[in-house]
């Protein structure tokens, strides 16, 4: 997956995915439960996110589902930039087209322009 787009938990000092998927799971030793407990009291980002995951009946299904969704926002993202990028190409092409017809204005009447002196 693009580096731009990874996980927003990462840089923060929020627990992983992967923990707090496994704090809904039961997979986390006391100690590690402790800590994401302890996190969970300061952090409502968090805590809704542990909330959402908690409701979900097959707790099995959601680590493909995540990767579904980030793939989804990953495609989105990049239509989104693509479709960015053909806006900005068409803008350059215009100035561009615009450029060449000014040129060839200006060359024109200062061809026309000295015929008529001679």
């Amino acid at each position: 997956m693009n580096e731009h787009f990874n996980d927003i938990f990462v840089t923060t000092g929020c627990p992983t995915q992967q923990q707090l998927l496994d704090y809904v799971q039961g997979k986390l030793t006391a100690e590690e439960q402790h800590e994401v407990e302890m996190h969970l009291a300061d952090c409502e980002l968090c805590s809704d996110a542990l909330e959402g995951l908690a409701a979900i009946k097959d707790k099995e299904k959601i680590p493909g589902w995540i990767i579904e969704m980030k793939w989804d926002l990953l495609k989105k993202l990049r239509k989104r930039y693509r479709t960015r990028r053909k806006a900005d190409n068409n803008i350059y092409l215009t100035v561009i087209i615009l450029s060449i017809l000014f040129l060839l204005l200006a060359l024109f009447w200062a061809y026309h322009f000295s015929a008529v002196r001679h």
